[in-house]
């Protein structure tokens, strides 16, 4: 499984409607908490936190800014 880094910008694959979190919605990693999950939290626009909450790896998909040669 590959590692997600502190700070990456990450969506989520599926709706957390007990969270109130929606599919495609955009976070930040904030902490590793095992080698399966992490912290993530949720802004809105203005940067005001809207949620702080665990997930699993594979309930995210990690995002990128650059080219798959300038991430590698």
């Amino acid at each position: 499984m590959a590692t997600t880094q502190l700070l990456a910008t990450v969506a989520l694959l599926e709706s957390a409607p007990s969270l109130n979190l929606v599919r495609g919605q955009v976070g930040t990693v904030v902490d590793r908490l095992s080698d399966s999950s992490v912290l993530v939290e949720f802004s809105d626009l203005d940067g005001q936190t809207i949620s702080i909450e665990a997930f699993p790896m594979d309930q995210l998909l990690t995002l990128y800014y650059a080219t798959s040669e300038q991430v590698a």
